[in-house]
This record gives C-alpha cells, sequence and structure tokens, in this order.
C-alpha cells in the first residue's frame, strides 16, 4: 500500500483525519521514507550524478590515464578518496543520506586505482594488463585490487550504515567470482565464456539467499538488502537467459523460473523480481512466436486467452485476498511472517 498526499487530503475531507494531523503525519513519513530509494527528481539526480563521478574513476578511464604513471595515479586516488569522504560527512551531518552514500561509494571505487597505482610503482604490472582492463578482462592478478576494495568498503558500511555501499560490495564480490574460478579451474580466462555464464548464475543465487538473511535481519530501515536483491536477480537472471536451454523443455523450465521470481517478488514486495521475471516470460513468449509456432494461426488466440485468465485469477485473488494471504502466511516461519508484514 503506497500513501500519498492525495490520500491523506481524501481522508481530511471525509473527516479521518484533521488537516494539522495529515500534515504532520505527511511530515513523518517524508522524514522516514527520505533516504529510501525511489523516482523522485532529486534521488534521480542523485543516483545519475553519483554513477556518473564513479563510472569516470572507473569503467570510463581512458589508456591515456597510464601516462600519470603508478606514482599520478595513487596520487590522483587518495586525493579524491580523501574529497570523497570529507563530503560523507559534511552530507551525513545534514542527514542526507544518499548523496552521503553515493560519497562513500564513490570513496570504495577508487580503491581499485589506488592498489593498481601502488602495484605499478613497484613495477608490478609492468607489460601486463592495464588499469582500464580491470573492468573488462577476467585475471586472478586483480585479487589483491578486490581484496583491498572490499576491505574498504566493510570498513565504510561498518562508520556509517549506509546501505548504498552494499552495491560496490556485491559487484566486487562478482569480479572475484569470474577472476578465480578460471584460474581454480584450470582454464583460459579469455575462452571459458560457457563457464562466467554458470558462476554468473550460482553467484546470483547466493547474492539472492544473502540478500534474504539480510533481509530477515533488518526487517526495518534502512534497506541493506536493496542493491543485493538487485545485483543479485541481475546476475542470475542473465546468466541463465543466456544459458543454451538445450530443449524445450529446458526453454520451459526458463519460464517456470521466471514465473517463480514473480511470484517471490509478489510475495517479498521487491519489485526487482516482478521486473525481471516478466522479461523473461516475454523472451520465452517471444520463442514460441518467432521459432516454435512461427506458422500458427492459433497461437495468438492461446495468448489472449491466457492473458484473460490471469486477468480473472487475479480478480478473484483481489475478492478473497485476506483468506488467501492468511492462509499462505500461517504456512511461514515467524520471522519470514514478520518481513512481509513490514513490506505489505
Amino acid at each position: 500500500m503506497q500513501i500519498t498526499r492525495a490520500v491523506l487530503q481524501d481522508a481530511t475531507e471525509q473527516g479521518v483525519l484533521s488537516a494539522p494531523q495529515a500534515d504532520a503525519l505527511w511530515r513523518f513519513l517524508s522524514e522516514r521514507d527520505g533516504a529510501a530509494p525511489s523516482f523522485r527528481a532529486a534521488h534521480i539526480l542523485y543516483y545519475l550524478g553519483g554513477l556518473i563521478a564513479i563510472g569516470a574513476m572507473s569503467l570510463f578511464m581512458t589508456l591515456g590515464w597510464e601516462a600519470f604513471g603508478g606514482g599520478g595515479l595513487l596520487a590522483v586516488a587518495l586525493l579524491y578518496a580523501a574529497l570523497g569522504l570529507w563530503l560523507t560527512r559534511r552530507l551525513l551531518a545534514r542527514r542526507l543520506a544518499i548523496p552521503a552514500g553515493i560519497c562513500a561509494t564513490f570513496v570504495v571505487t577508487l580503491t581499485p586505482l589506488a592498489v593498481y597505482g601502488l602495484q605499478s610503482l613497484f613495477g608490478w604490472w609492468a607489460g601486463g594488463r592495464v588499469y582500464r582492463d580491470y573492468h573488462q578482462y577476467v585475471d586472478w592478478r586483480w585479487l589483491m585490487m578486490e581484496l583491498a576494495t572490499l576491505a574498504v568498503a566493510m570498513v565504510l558500511l561498518w562508520r556509517t550504515r549506509l546501505p548504498f555501499l552494499v552495491l560496490p560490495v556485491a559487484v566486487t564480490l562478482w569480479y572475484m567470482s569470474m577472476d578465480l574460478t578460471p584460474f581454480l579451474a584450470g582454464t583460459d580466462p579469455d575462452g571459458s565464456w560457457e563457464l562466467r555464464r554458470l558462476v554468473s548464475l550460482w553467484f546470483g543465487v547466493v547474492m539472492l539467499l544473502l540478500a534474504f538473511w539480510v533481509d530477515l535481519r533488518s526487517a526495518r530501515r534502512p534497506d541493506f538488502a536493496f542493491w543485493l536483491y538487485l545485483f543479485g536477480v541481475l546476475t542470475f537472471w542473465s546468466g541463465l537467459t543466456l544459458m543454451d536451454s538445450g530443449s524445450e523443455w529446458g526453454r520451459f523450465l526458463y519460464l517456470c523460473i521466471n514465473l517463480l521470481l514473480i511470484a517471490a517478488g509478489a510475495a517479498l514486495g521487491r519489485r526487482v523480481f516482478v521486473v525481471f521475471g516478466g522479461f523473461g516470460v516475454v523472451v520465452y513468449l517471444g520463442h514460441l512466436a518467432y521459432d516454435l509456432f512461427k506458422d500458427s494461426l492459433l497461437l495468438p488466440f492461446l495468448l489472449t486467452a491466457l492473458g484473460a485468465a490471469l486477468v480473472y485469477a487475479g480478480i478473484v485473488w483481489q475478492r478473497h485476498e485476506e483468506a488467501f494471504g492468511a492462509r499462505l502466511r500461517g504456512m511461514l516461519p515467524l520471522p519470514v511472517r514478520t518481513l512481509l508484514d513490514h513490506r505489505s
């Protein structure tokens, strides 16, 4: 249920709340939800600006930066990190949690650059990879950069309790899984595409289980599980979608998994499950329309009937939602019921 200013206005007009009570409640809800990610204009600007700055010092760095040398790269990273830490403290003092989290994350993403600069200063990367390759190629030698990034992220997360810092932790753990697996398996890192997809899928499963555990431990705000769910679903769904199903039964299993994602999203109140599950259903229906039944006249009629049946199922569910929900929740453990109560 979403409470908007219009809902409170309707409650005031019907005598449920007085105007001062509605204003006080709205201020309370605004302050309470101000640190939660949403599609407000201010939050969009926060994340857009932050991601551009983070990308500038990570994904979008050009080869020209190698001209600074190891010492120059280290100095630039430390200077920007000091500025980021200062901004984080100032924003936290002003109770601006989202931009503070973005600034702290910016500091974390500078850690690989600082470690790479230090390693280059000692000649450890002579004739090898350059920093730009960190985000493009699998190589077990990135391990020191990844471990340092995790250490910095965990220290900042412990000191600031800012949920956005969970995102670089998830990304770095994914990088580590990609870098270590070919090394441990003894395969070529540049030619193990099938292995990467499999690792991405199972890494997503582990990340989702971790997110659910975090969700149970912190059912109230701040929402530390949000970014774990987002990245976990992204890696799991991408690995699943890019894998070769092998047969029609495999593709049907892919459909069932995506339907389970939608159901899990509805139960947990996590839209990211529903979005990617919906994409998966569309991918499967596209396969039916363009591959399996490309010359069929009945498929559009069958899909229309299926859509109408789902709409009717939604109507029946809405009529008996309380009874159905009570029965389903009664089968769940108490911690899960508590979590769902906070999400509903």
